[in-house]
């Protein structure tokens, strides 16, 4: 093995977050599927024993679980390659991350599942394609599909919910694409780690699943050419004045970006503070809960109001560990500078997420999240 594998599917969103990572980088890389005996018996029990994608495997032999981890291996590495160093640029950078993998998964969710005339047999063919070779592969896939049509629903997507979840994709839509008719990217001229975040439910469901992407292609065409751009190894920034390359200079927020904040947090705000506080309380109520125990993909139920209408969302506590990275962010910077960001958290009507926390914090120990 000369290059890099990357463990992952077409199909999943958090794989679309490393992989366009890798692309950007120009890191070598060859992507397979997990289905293979050598993933089973070598990769997996140096992924905590989680048959979780996206894996890395390295050329030595190093495995490194969860796209968030396999991003920052290689930042460390390049000398944070794709992070803003000012400020304003460095938090925003940070909350769309956060809001990438977190806070996009209800209409990511929504309309892989709930348009099956559309979406059904392209989500058959590439269910199968991550079931190993043998018999009853079909069987297989439909009950792994069947699994996550399921848990679409814990993310809040139920009928009640369809037309504010499609009210607010839609608006969410026309804000990404006013952004990209002026920026290529989130902060300017060239991708950062909130821009990796955000394409994870942006391509792997809603820039590649039949119906969400007939939607886009047709309301955001900008913002489909961004879906574009994050999957191609050069800046791909014909269509603009601007192409060197570089973040917007100044530290400088368009107001664009400040709009597109504002949209996200209708729902991102609300949502954070319930599944804080069901977080909060399972907590309170767990008494064998050591340092290092696995942190599990969702601990109850967080309910919440947006638009006159209630939502019952799956609390992840993964939400929080990558909300303290924009928490400490804040905390390293000097007393005016705060009181930038914090002002410009404020017009962008996200100033709660400095303060919504868990009492308890995550860390990760052998390719897991576990609780410290």
């Amino acid at each position: 093995m000369t290059d890099i594998t990357l463990y992952g599917s077409s199909l999943s969103l958090y794989t679309g977050r490393a992989r366009s990572y890798l692309i950007k980088a120009g890191l070598a890389h060859h992507e397979t599927t997990p289905t293979t005996r050598h993933y089973r018996d070598e990769v997996v029990p140096k992924a905590g024993g989680r048959q979780g994608i996206p894996t890395l495997e390295m050329p030595d032999g190093q495995i490194i679980r969860d796209g968030a981890a396999i991003i920052d291996h290689f930042e460390a590495l390049s000398g944070n390659t794709f992070s803003p160093t000012t400020p304003k640029q460095r938090i925003l950078s940070r909350l769309f991350d956060v809001i990438g993998a977190e806070g996009l998964l209800r209409p990511a969710m929504h309309y892989r599942w709930n348009f099956p005339e559309q979406n059904l047999e392209f989500l058959k063919f590439h269910f199968a394609s991550m079931m190993p070779p043998g018999p009853n592969r079909a069987e297989k896939a439909e009950a792994a599909a069947n699994r996550m049509r399921s848990a679409c629903q814990g993310f809040g997507a139920v009928p009640d919910t369809f037309e504010l979840v499609e009210s607010l994709y839609h608006e969410l839509l026309d804000k990404l694409n006013t952004h990209f008719a002026e920026q290529p990217y989130l902060l300017g001229g060239r991708p950062s780690i909130g821009d990796f975040g955000m394409i994870a439910p942006l391509y792997g469901h809603l820039g590649r699943d039949p119906a969400p992407l007939a939607l886009m292609q047709a309301r955001a065409i900008r913002l489909f050419r961004w879906v574009e751009r994050m999957n191609r190894q050069d800046l791909d920034v014909g269509e603009f004045d601007v192409q060197d390359g570089a973040y917007l200079p100044d530290d400088e927020i368009p107001d664009t970006l400040i709009d597109l904040l504002k949209q996200i947090a209708i729902d991102f705000v609300p949502e954070t503070r319930a599944a804080a506080a069901c977080i909060n309380d399972w907590l309170a109520n767990q008494t064998d809960l050591t340092p290092g125990a696995e942190v599990s993909r969702g601990v109850g139920m967080g309910t919440f109001e947006v638009r006159g209408v209630t939502i019952n969302a799956l609390a992840q506590p993964y939400r929080f560990y990558l909300l303290k990275r924009v928490q400490d962010e804040f905390a390293s910077l000097d007393a005016p500078i705060k009181k930038a960001v914090k002002d410009l958290l404020g017009a962008c009507n996200m100033s709660a997420v400095l303060d919504i926390t868990i009492n308890r914090e995550i860390g990760r120990q052998d390719n897991l999240e576990v609780w410290l």
